[in-house]
């Protein structure tokens, strides 16, 4: 690479644009530096992070990059021992917490977001003692503060006292009936450091005292009283030995400081290249880019590319290089995007190199150049005697002392100008066969027609040509490659009004092989706006055919969802009144337990049949129809209840039906609604089950207790009955947990209330609450279910 590349491509111009999105000093430092890299994985490196970079960005999270500063200097003067001023120490804390901030952002989730990014900020070295030092002893403002140290905080004591005492004497002066006249104005000012008052010149006798200044016109006399001499002095000595305490915790914070200078060094460089990662992903957000492969064997593919300097409507070209051909000649009308065409291929591959997105479509591939070489533009010299020509011709010879192989990349704008038409012709070609000979990938334009016949001709040499327009008379700016630009002076003068005859004329004056070549390459012209015309119409129908088939899909999706929710639905609600029959069983069962009267009982389980029996018709509704099981059935067996879904155990049998245990609740039901499941090894059981034959599952809605029980105040044994049948209750009920509050008090009922519940059998497990629960005055349970 050489800097007459770097200018002609404008490939500054992309550092300053760059430049702009770095967040501090450092960071724009290497964007105005940066250069293409020949090292394709430091290449595959680089843009890496700008990927990377550029996600981050769009994530929408706060990046920390702020408080970054360029201290290279004040570091080194710390090391050397130097003391740094307040302001320096503030820079050097925000620098060091940015630092700490960015390794700590990426040791996060961003670690696997962005690996390589992560992999930098690990290099960074956190210095919270220092950090944690100087934001005690200074305010952001730079300003050293009184805690700094018990001595800095004496002596600002002092200050305060003894500038409180001056200015109480001051103001009795001021006011005093028979000193007022004395006095310019009725205000305390200070000079070299000493409260003063402002005396008129011919009152000087009467104020005693010690002149410190005066005023431009003599008139007014900056007096110190004698009567505050001695309290000023004092006060000037705590300002000194205030000044030294503060150069003393200046110093003991600059040699810490110091002590860090070498890894805090290392950080900045580490913090300018993550400055720098970010601007470029950034930049990459602007330009809508991708990033590119890479290949070592010069091959150049960019799709739909477009010139990163231009703005507004910017037509994109596809380019191609390197693989069927190595050489391409584009040809056609000025003003038509041929020079753009040829910087566009030339800035991007710097931009690839540089580890910058490309302003293309993702798939484009770049190929890792060693060297880059352009001759474009009119650059005669009237000092050095050069002609056009002889410019061009100047820059080509020194290419040609360089380029030598596939590594190497060469542009030639207007190749053979500004010479006689015929001989230019051949020394095109001929340096193009040298080209070509070496395998130097090369981008030509010309005019010459003779050039197209040699692409035409010569293998690994292709045509190109930018479309022109015959009807507009403007050129489209598409880059056409495969074929080669023709002539439209004809069509441009037919258009503008000249004569027919005249044009006919001078198509007759072209040779015939002239006149062959350009109907060749209008038939092909055309042919090509016909295909290109197709490919529209089918790539359209294709997005259209695409287009309603993600349709169907998305409404076949949506429906197929909607049906999971209905029937999702409909099974929570199945579950639902299946959670309250069985809560209101256990109530049940409870009451009829504390019920002492027969008839009472009695009355209750009517009253539950009837509750059932509605229960278990609303229930069945809905029910899809099941397939009835005629088989054989028998005590013990595990079936399943093909109604409702459960489980259960047949312990009793008749005819019609059959008594299933299905959970702590007992019910009949028909023989051909049940299903048998496969045996299981039943639990031994060490005694009588008590319960009641029923024909549902629903009852009363289970008692609605609190999921908090107050203790406070209860001796012990009461507070143990209490909640003996309380966590009873709520295991009844269905209750997930429940808060005991027992107070802090001496301990007493707090250590009797956690045995109690760390022996019972059904407590899951138990905590002290948190904070906003009570803390260790409350006794969170968890039951089992």
């Amino acid at each position: 690479m050489n800097e007459k590349t770097f200018r002609v491509l404008e490939y500054n111009h992309i550092h300053t644009r760059l430049s702009t999105y770095t967040a501090r000093e450092l960071g724009k430092e290497l964007a105005l530096g940066l250069r293409p890299s020949t090292n394709q994985e430091e290449i595959k490196r680089w843009q890496a992070e700008t990927t990377e970079a550029r996600r981050l960005w769009q994530s929408g999270e706060r990046i920390p990059l702020g408080g970054i500063f360029n201290l290279k200097q004040v570091l080194r003067n710390a090391e050397l021992g130097r003391a740094l001023s307040p302001e320096e120490l503030v820079a050097v804390a925000a620098t060091l917490r940015a630092g700490r901030l960015l390794k700590d952002y990426f040791q996060g989730e961003q670690q696997a977001n962005a690996p390589t990014l992560a992999e930098m900020a690990a290099g960074l070295t956190a210095f919270p003692q220092v950090e944690q030092e100087i934001e005690r002893a200074i305010t952001p403002e730079g300003m050293v503060k009184d805690q700094a140290s018990p001595q800095l905080y004496k002596l600002r004591t002092q200050l305060k006292t003894l500038q409180n005492r001056v200015r109480d004497k001051l103001e009795a002066i001021v006011q005093g009936a028979s000193t007022r006249k004395y006095l310019q104005e009725n205000l305390i000012t200070l000079r070299n450091g000493r409260y003063v008052l402002p005396v008129k010149q011919e009152y000087r006798q009467e104020l005693p005292g010690i002149v410190h200044d005066q005023s431009a016109s003599g008139a007014t006399l900056f007096v110190e009283p004698v009567a505050i001499v001695e309290l000023n002095n004092k006060l000037r000595q705590v300002e000194v030995e205030e000044e030294k305490e503060i150069a003393r915790i200046l110093a003991v914070l600059s040699a810490l400081v110091g002590e860090a200078a070498g890894p805090a060094l290392a950080n900045l460089q580490i913090l300018a290249r993550l400055d720098l990662a970010f601007a470029k992903g950034r930049y990459s957000i602007e330009l809508r880019g991708s990033e590119p492969l890479l290949n070592d064997r010069g091959y150049l593919r960019f799709l739909a590319a477009r010139h990163p300097l231009l703005t507004g409507d910017v037509v994109p070209i596809d380019l191609e290089l390197g693989e069927d051909f190595h050489t391409l000649v584009i040809t056609g009308p000025n003003t038509g995007g041929k020079t753009v065409s040829l910087k566009t291929a030339g800035l991007l591959s710097l931009m690839a190199q540089s580890g910058l997105h490309l302003p293309a479509a993702s798939g484009s591939e770049a190929a890792v150049f060693t060297g880059i070489f352009c001759d474009i533009g009119d650059e005669q010299s009237i000092e050095q005697s050069l002609s056009t020509f002889s410019s061009h011709m100047t820059n080509i010879v020194s290419i040609l002392e360089e380029a030598s192989d596939e590594r190497h990349l060469v542009l030639l704008d207007e190749l053979g100008a500004g010479t006689d038409p015929a001989e230019g012709a051949t020394l095109a070609i001929a340096l193009l066969n040298e080209f070509h000979r070496r395998g130097v990938r090369t981008i030509a334009t010309t005019h010459y027609g003779d050039l197209k016949v040699f692409a035409y001709n010569t293998p690994g040499v292709q045509n190109a040509s930018v479309e022109f327009d015959p009807e507009t008379l403007a050129p489209t700016f598409r880059l056409l490659i495969g074929l080669p630009g023709r002539s439209n002076a004809f069509a441009i003068a037919a258009r503008l009004g000249l004569d027919q005859k005249i044009i006919a004329h001078a198509r007759q004056l072209l040779s015939p092989d002239e006149r062959k070549v350009e109907d060749l390459i209008g038939e092909m012209v055309n042919e090509r706006r016909l295909l290109e015309q197709e490919r529209r119409d089918a790539s359209a129908l294709r997005q259209r055919v695409q287009r309603e088939e993600q349709e169907l899909k998305a409404e076949l999706t949506r429906l197929k969802a909607r049906r999971e929710q209905l029937m999702k639905e409909a099974r929570e609600e199945a579950r639902a009144l299946v959670r309250e029959t069985r809560r209101k069983m256990e109530n049940l069962l409870r009451e009829l337990q504390e019920t002492a009267h027969s008839s009472e009982r009695s009355k209750l389980v009517n009253l539950a049949r009837e509750e059932l029996q509605e229960k278990l018709e609303e229930l069945a509704e809905p029910s899809p129809q099941v397939e009835e099981y005629h088989g054989e059935l028998a005590v013990g067996m595990r079936v399943k209840l093909l109604a409702l879904g459960q489980e259960g155990e047949i312990i009793d049998l008749n005819e019609d039906a059959a008594l299933v245990q299905a959970g702590p609740l007992r019910i009949w039901v028909e023989r051909g609604k049940l299903a048998p499941l496969a045996p299981q090894k039943r639990p031994e059981k060490t005694g009588a089950v008590a319960g009641v034959k029923m024909a549902g599952l629903s009852q009363e809605k289970a008692k609605n207790i609190s999921s908090e029980l107050d203790l406070r105040g209860l001796t012990v044994d009461e507070a143990l009955q209490i909640t003996d049948k309380y966590l009873d209750e709520a295991l009844l009920v269905g209750l997930p947990w429940v808060r005991l509050i027992h107070g802090k008090g001496t301990g007493a009922l707090r250590t009797a209330i956690n045995d109690y519940v760390r022996k019972h059998p059904r407590v899951k497990k138990h905590r002290w609450g948190e904070s906003n629960e009570g803390g260790m005055g409350v006794t969170v349970v968890e039951l089992e279910r």
